[in-house]
């Protein structure tokens, strides 16, 4: 049953799509400006680094449960991956 099985919705859903990607420019995976994923369980999104997720899940969790962070905006945060040498920066959102 395994990649049959789906988490049930819970929460708002949060747009997460990379805006830049520092250092050399180019990130280790291949992910590129512009990609983006939507998240509405609690399942990693397809294609998404694990490194990166891990690292945006303390934001993404507050955000689809109403919470904020009082240096973004409402509603948004902005997190980088752990790659010290080629940081890729996220954009989270949440729907309305």
């Amino acid at each position: 049953m395994g990649s049959e099985r789906f988490a049930p919705p819970e929460g708002a859903r949060v747009r997460i799509e990379i805006v830049e990607i520092l250092g050399r420019g180019t990130c280790s995976i291949g992910l590129r400006v512009g990609d983006e994923w939507v998240v509405d369980s609690a399942l990693v999104p397809a294609g998404m680094c694990g490194w990166a997720y891990a690292a945006m899940l303390p934001f993404l969790q507050p955000l689809r449960f109403g919470g904020s962070f009082p240096w973004e905006e409402e509603g948004e945060a902005r997190v980088c991956c752990p790659d010290p040498a080629n940081p890729v920066v996220f954009r989270l959102t949440v729907e309305r």
